[in-house]
């Protein structure tokens, strides 16, 4: 594609792009979709209207369009900061570090104190883990547009999982005085401390009584009502908030559960001993460690007293491994796992796919000999791990099966987790789960490590020394300290893991126990033990 014409656009191709816009700004993708053709058909040329098409493609979550869009626009004008920021974004999700490192170097070369695209390069660096590049990006922002309220919220949200708690409570403050109903800052400012009172409480029932929220903000609101009553001990309350979180939050998701168990069905076909014993690879690189299992289950605990050693470097939730396997096999589909996409996956050139995961994570392993991989999906490419990287250690935490769902059912995710909002839906995933991790135990039980939350929250020492043991380190007093390390924590336990070990969650289902009727009997009906653990 040529660069654009310097021919400026017709008044109507403004006036159209314009209308775009506002149909993007007011969710109406068909219209917005509509003026661009328009335009478009009679200018290919122009890249604003390129722009669009990208912007509304990432609101469809139609990442491909998106990409081919921002990049036509960079072919036409490659000064567009905004275009090359959205691009290492997309680049980011797709797994692509070094595509992403150079889109995200052209938007700083063309930022030209935009705002809007000094905080999107912060989302780039915070989405490739650098939350301390992050910051300085989001306050770049922040201080040229003080009253803009996403710049303010996203410059918080950094600074909690730097740990710099007080100065994100001050940032929502702010936010919440310009305004007061904005449901992103209830909820994270829920999640920073106990409540002790019901100050915050009552203003947040005060809020969803308008009946101003629906959708993705009722389920910010609704979350951080409950986290609040849970920390009063209302325990009723609290779980009608959640519920009503949840269920506003389902609304918004596509899940295909039959799609997960036909995977998970082909997946225990297909990784057999005979499978994992036949073209053994020596791909010798043994600085991986991954931390798998199910979300809210103690895989932050444990990568936190990993990470406290001197040896090893905290990566945080990387989807190398899974973007590895795509591009070696060439999968089109749009799912992010599937039943095709597994079996495909059994075929791959080992060999290839630990160079290529080992390769793609260069950039994010830090300069320590050893580093840790916490994505908790992991598991469902364990044979694989075990087949690409055989030299690489893997630990699996286990978690009362009641405490493990509820603990997901009342946590609000940025975008994974889909089956977690419906407590039917939450307890048959993990079943499938937990007759996965079954088979792998069975079949490939003593090539990775299993350990449980309940002992390493209620006897550290003697756990903690097992898991360092198994990596084959020298012991660290350092990892019976891992609250007091500094980095940034990316997870759902970012305020948690910043104290000591503690059993209070241990049991927490039971406060619950008559409303989570549902969830109990559907685990019970799949043969799941859900009792003393």
């Amino acid at each position: 594609m040529s660069k654009a014409s310097t021919q400026p656009p017709a008044p109507w191709m403004r006036d159209a792009l314009r209308k775009g816009f506002n149909y993007l700004n007011n969710a109406k993708f068909q219209e917005a979709s509509e003026e661009c053709r328009k335009v478009l058909t009679a200018r290919p040329d122009l890249a604003e209207g390129h722009f669009l098409v990208g912007l509304i493609a990432l609101e469809i979550k139609n990442s491909v369009t998106a990409m081919r869009a921002f990049g036509s626009v960079t072919k036409l004008d490659p000064t567009h900061g905004a275009a090359w920021a959205q691009l290492a974004r997309i680049f980011v999700r797709a797994g692509q570090p070094a595509r992403a490192d150079g889109a995200l170097q052209k938007a700083i070369e063309n930022e030209d104190g935009n705002s809007f695209v000094q905080d999107l390069i912060g989302l780039v660096f915070a989405q490739l883990g650098d939350q301390q590049e992050a910051l300085g990006w989001y306050t770049k922002a922040a201080s040229q547009m003080p009253s803009n309220v996403m710049f303010r919220v996203n410059r918080a949200n950094c600074n909690m999982f730097l740990g710099n708690l007080e100065d994100t409570e001050e940032e929502l403050r702010d936010v919440l005085d310009m305004q007061p109903g904005n449901p992103n800052a209830h909820w994270i400012l829920a999640g920073l401390k106990k409540a002790k009172d019901r100050e915050h409480v009552e203003e947040m029932q005060k809020l969803i009584a308008t009946g101003n929220y629906e959708g993705s903000s009722l389920a910010f609101m609704s979350y951080g009502l409950g986290k609040e009553l849970e920390d009063l001990e209302d325990w009723a309350a609290a779980y009608e908030a959640f519920a009503a979180g949840a269920e506003a939050r389902r609304g918004t998701l596509d899940y295909d559960e039959q799609a997960e168990i036909d995977m998970c069905r082909a997946m225990e076909r297909t990784y057999t001993r005979q499978w994992l014993e036949d073209d053994r690879t020596d791909y010798e690189d043994p600085s991986p460690i991954f931390v798998v299992g199910q979300p809210r289950t103690g895989t932050t605990l444990v990568e936190r007293i990993i990470t406290a050693h001197s040896q090893v470097h905290s990566a945080g939730e990387l989807r190398q491994f899974g973007n590895a396997i795509r591009r070696l096999i060439d999968y089109r589909g749009s799912s992010r796992f599937s039943a095709e996409l597994m079996e495909q996956a059994a075929a791959v050139d080992a060999a290839k796919l630990g160079e290529a995961y080992i390769q793609t994570t260069q950039k994010l392993r830090g300069d320590s000999p050893r580093f840790v991989d916490k994505l908790p999906s992991n598991y469902l490419y364990l044979p694989l791990i075990l087949k690409a990287l055989p030299n690489a250690k893997i630990i699996h935490l286990r978690r009362n099966p009641m405490d493990a769902c509820f603990s997901s059912f009342k946590q609000l995710f940025a975008d994974a987790y889909p089956h977690s909002y419906n407590q039917r839906e939450m307890a048959r995933h993990h079943a499938r789960y937990y007759r996965l991790m079954a088979a792998w135990h069975e079949r490939f039980g003593d090539r990775f490590f299993e350990v449980r939350y309940e002992d390493v929250a209620s006897n550290l020492e003697p756990n903690a020394r097992a898991l360092i043991e198994y990596l084959e380190l020298p012991w660290e007093d350092a990892c019976l300290d891992f609250h007091k390390q500094k980095a940034a924590v990316t997870t759902a336990s970012t305020v948690q893991v910043r104290k000591p070990a503690h059993t209070k969650s241990i049991g927490r289902w039971k406060r619950y126990e008559e409303s989570l009727k549902p969830m109990r009997e559907e685990l019970e009906a799949h043969g799941i033990p859900v009792g003393d653990w």
